[in-house]
This record gives C-alpha cells, structure tokens and sequence, in this order.
C-alpha cells in the first residue's frame, strides 16, 4: 500500500461500500459472520486487497471465502459506482490474520505465566549459594578507604609526608 493520500481515501470508502454491501444487498448465507477489517489498495489505485475475519470454525471460513468469490463481481460493480473513479479496482479478498497472531500470543503469554509460577514454586525454598548480597556497597568502599588513610598516616613518621623504608 502506498502513502498516497488519494489511495487511503479510496481504501477506506472501498471498505465503508463493501461491508454495507455485503450486510444490506447480498443474501448469500454463507457471508453471516464476515467483518471487513481492511482494504489496501496500489499506488496507482488498479488493484484493491480486501482483509476480512470470519466468526466461526474452519468450514465456516471456507463457506465464507467462496461467497466473496462469487459475489466479487457484485461488489466490484457496487465500489465502481459509488466511487466514480475512472477505472475500478480489481477486488482481492484475503483472510486477515490478525486473529491467528493474537491467539498466538495469547498462548505464547499463558505459557509464560505458568513457568513464571513454576519459577515462583521453584524459588520459595531457595537459598543464596554466598553471601546475599555479594557486591561491595558505597559503605564499604568508604569504611576501606578510612581504614588506608589511617594506616598510612602511621606510616607517615616524620610531617614531610615521606614514609622511611
């Protein structure tokens, strides 16, 4: 899709027409549950792809995508009217993915919550292996640097800051 601004224009009426169309004028029984989620159309506004999802299984998919096809005249015919551009656009019609990808992750997040409590079981009897916190703190940084000036200033014997071997 390009970032024509003629093209977006004409995407988002291709999408308002064709939903209408297939809720008001078309009667085909095997478009029941089909949402038009995205229309995309060519820099040069030629070719229009058509994202749609499907509330159902499988075979009710399937029955939707050969009722876009035989009423993909239909619809071309109703976008050529109502748009007046000169050449229609060619109608593609494509299941969107959307839904596939969010499911996906919502499955990929469910795991990751059951190993996160998992980790959680795991962690509560634990203990360090060391120290708890293994790392030197600001304090002790200072309370060392306090104890070498004070060991240095006893090896300091005579006030001209040379220490004697």
């Amino acid at each position: 899709m390009s970032d024509n601004p003629r093209a977006l224009r004409l995407a988002d009426r291709i999408k308002e027409i064709v939903a209408t169309t297939i809720d008001k004028r078309i009667k085909d029984p095997r478009l029941g549950f089909v949402t038009i989620t995205d229309v995309r159309v060519s820099g040069d506004l030629q070719h229009a792809t058509v994202f749609y999802t499907v509330f159902g299984d499988d075979e009710d998919r399937a029955g939707t995508a050969a009722g876009l096809a035989s009423a993909t005249g239909i619809l071309r015919r109703e976008v050529g009217k109502q748009t007046g551009v000169r050449l229609t656009p060619t109608l593609e019609f494509v299941p969107d993915a959307i839904p596939d990808s969010a499911r996906a992750i919502e499955e990929l997040l469910a795991e990751a919550r059951t190993r996160d409590a998992a980790l959680l079981k795991a962690k509560e009897g634990a203990t360090y292996a060391g120290e708890a916190d293994p790392y030197r703190t600001p304090r002790d940084l200072e309370a060392e640097e306090d104890s070498e000036v004070e060991e240095h200033d006893e090896d300091r014997e005579d006030g001209a800051g040379f220490s004697r071997p």
